[in-house]
């Protein structure tokens, strides 16, 4: 019985190498079977599934179809498309869904994300005119997104988060015979007159939540499933104009608002019975029918389980004008827009046994004999997928663990171990890959497709300036569900590439063992921040694209996992230290030597800032910003380049804060606080 034991340790200690490399590829599908075989068990340690039919000959790699790009290509037919899943490898079984929705501001004069934008005098009502007007905190200048509450200087949009249904009278009998129990408040959109403040009310309520766009007079809706428009020039008396559907497998990945547009970016699960045409939407009720050849695909096959879909659509009318679609992957995609394009991004990983072939032939000839290679040669030039390839590869290393002593598993077993490490560290960017694509807003067409070692982390990791696009990625994390920390080192890379998508310079290895934390790219200038026990603050020189530089680094305790620019030479960091939260303020006016000019220690475990960039505020007339927290709402001056808290409100679930002239409204679960700018008093409030 020992002897058997034994006997599996060279094994085990190979499947922790599979898994901890490959396991991750596949750990966002889910719902998957496996079938019973000899090597059973080595499968299910590195959890790749198995087809029934893994021998079976694949079709050859399909020719580009009728209209294409380098490096791109279009489906011709429904059959091209199904083949080009084939070569790919991407008959996936389960879904992950992941997807982050992230939201712009316009106006801004310094650099994009600091200025406030204003609304020209003589819109109010009354004796007081509105002068300035803020909007959602954003990425990009003169590009909004959703979020839960939106503003014409007149009016406030405000979609709570939590939902309360209605108890039906028979219930109320039910619950408590003879008692009165007051009705719970409807808690769809509420319409609130905010100017002048002094005449605040609620005009109307829209039964629906979710995030809004507003376009004129025209509010949007993403509640859930649906899309819909409400003509709110009468907020008194909203108008529903039009609405449409996602349904079954599709999911809403992003949208932004730009020169009255608004850009959608739907994401569809492939059917691999029929993969095309595919309906993204339904408007009143009726598909819109993307044919297989709209669809474009890479040449080069990579695992592909979903179709993108990015619209243009007329908030007016409800119609979709204009539609991109190409194949890509589930697993992490975030959405980046300026306002040249539309940048969307889909990770993936490399052929395993590609990965694995190259080890063994480069770093382990002298402990794995010469057969064990030549099969590895021959596996990954056969014309099947990875998957059934992984099955034959489990084969081969157990027939090889078998002819072994006891002694040299053993030796065997810490070499492997030791030169993975080495291994996976080095090569590590050949085989995480992050895809992306762009659509050119001039005309709407895809324009290129670039490939990227890493995962970006969220939209900010994504900028372009210039014509070039800044692309900041993790390589090589491994602390997915806190197994594998020892394998293989993380490092972080920032990359520079032309309109084409191709790589022109970049700076690699920032906060080796660690991952990035927040990203924010101003002008030649980009700001990193990575964690694992300290926070590095990276300050990086963009100016030649060719040749970027690490200029400054300074190591703080704790992280910031949102960064603002504030001021030509300040950078606000708001993020943890120990439980705490944590507002840094940083001055790169010598890149080459950052300094953390002031810091705060809020007693709060948590801000919505943290979770998203939507719940900042920024007023540089007042030198001031805002951020929620559990127990209130708190204002900061930033004046003299020292962090004061300025006032604090308490009983009130803080969401979101807008200025309207020199008033700043703090908008709550249950109600909208109104302050004096000039002196911090409460001028008005309005319970829900």
């Amino acid at each position: 019985m020992e002897q058997e034991i034994n006997s599996k340790l060279l094994l085990v200690c190979l499947c922790v190498v599979v898994a901890v490399i490959f396991g991750f590829a596949f750990s966002q599908y889910q719902n998957i079977s496996f079938s019973t075989t000899p090597i059973a068990p080595f499968m299910e340690r590195i959890n790749i599934p198995f087809l029934s039919d893994i021998l079976a000959p694949k079709p050859e790699k399909p020719e580009p179809g009728p209209a294409s790009l380098e490096g791109i290509a279009k489906f011709s037919s429904e059959q091209e498309f199904k083949d080009y899943l084939e070569s790919s490898a991407a008959e996936i079984t389960g879904y992950y869904e992941g997807i982050s929705i992230t939201g712009v501001r316009k106006g801004m004069d310094v650099a994009e994300g600091m200025s406030v934008p204003t609304l020209e005098a003589g819109i109010g009502a009354g004796e007081e005119t509105m002068e300035r007007v803020s909007e959602t905190t954003v990425q990009t200048a003169g590009i909004d997104e959703p979020d839960i509450v939106k503003t014409d200087g007149k009016e406030i949009y405000f979609s709570p988060q939590r939902w309360y249904f209605p108890i039906r009278a028979f219930d109320m009998d039910e619950i408590a015979p003879g008692i009165e129990i007051p009705k719970p408040q409807n808690r769809g959109i509420k319409a609130i007159k905010a100017f002048p403040p002094s005449d605040l009310k609620i005009d109307s309520e829209i039964e629906q939540t979710g995030n809004l766009l507003l376009s004129e007079n025209i509010l949007v809706v993403f509640s859930g499933q649906e899309i819909i428009g409400y003509d709110v020039s009468n907020p008194e008396k909203p108008n529903k104009k039009w609405d449409m559907e996602l349904e079954n497998r599709n999911y809403l990945v992003s949208s932004r608002l730009y020169q009255g547009k608004v850009y959608l970016v739907v994401k569809s699960r492939i059917d691999t019975y029929r993969p095309c045409p595919i309906r993204p939407l339904y408007i009143e009720g009726k598909a819109l029918e993307i044919g297989c050849s709209q669809i474009y695909y890479p040449r080069v096959p990579v695992p592909v389980d979903i179709t993108y879909s990015a619209m243009v659509l007329n908030p007016e009318t409800g119609e979709i004008e204009k539609t991109v679609s190409f194949v890509g992957s589930s697993s992490q995609s975030v959405v980046y827009m300026s306002k040249n394009g539309i940048y969307i991004s889909y990770s993936y990983y490399e052929s395993v046994i590609n990965f694995f072939y190259d080890f063994f032939q480069k770093d382990c000839q002298d402990i794995v004999p010469a057969w064990v290679i030549e099969k590895l040669e021959k596996l990954k030039d056969l014309d099947i997928s990875d998957r059934a390839k992984m099955v034959e590869f489990g084969v081969i290393l157990d027939k090889f663990q078998s002819s072994l002593s006891d002694d040299e598993r053993m030796r065997i077993e810490n070499e492997f171990t030791n030169r993975m490490d080495d291994y996976y560290a080095k090569h590590s960017r050949d085989f995480e890959k992050t895809g992306i694509v762009k659509i050119k807003l001039d005309g709407f067409a895809l324009a290129a497709n670039g490939v990227f070692p890493g995962k970006p982390l969220n939209q900010f990791s994504l900028d372009e300036y210039q014509g070039y696009l800044r692309v900041a990625v993790t390589i090589g994390d491994r602390g997915m569900g806190g197994m594998f920390w020892n394998v293989g080192e993380s490092a972080n890379d920032v990359y520079v590439a032309d309109s084409n998508l191709n790589i022109t310079g970049s700076v690699k290895d920032l906060g080796v063992t660690e991952k990035i934390y927040s990203v924010r790219f101003v002008g030649n200038k980009g700001y990193v921040v990575t964690y694992r026990q300290i926070d590095p603050f990276y300050v990086l020189d963009l100016s030649d694209p060719y040749n970027p530089e690490l200029k400054g680094e300074l190591k703080i305790p704790g992280y910031s996992s949102y960064l603002h620019p504030i001021t030509e030479d300040k950078i606000l960091g708001i993020g943890k230290e120990g439980w705490k939260v944590k507002i840094s303020l940083f001055d790169v006016s010598s890149p080459s030597e950052p300094k953390e000019a002031d810091k705060y220690i809020l007693d709060e475990h948590w801000s919505d800032v943290l979770n998203t960039h939507h719940a900042f505020l920024l007023d540089t007339k007042h030198k001031i910003f805002f951020l929620p927290g559990s127990k209130g709402g708190y204002i900061f001056s930033y004046e003299q380049d020292k962090l004061a808290l300025k006032r604090a409100v308490s009983g009130i679930a803080a969401k979101r804060a807008i200025y309207i002239n020199d008033y700043l409204y703090i908008i709550g679960e249950d109600q909208l606080i109104v302050l004096d700018e000039t002196n911090w008093k409460q001028i008005n409030n309005l319970k829900f």
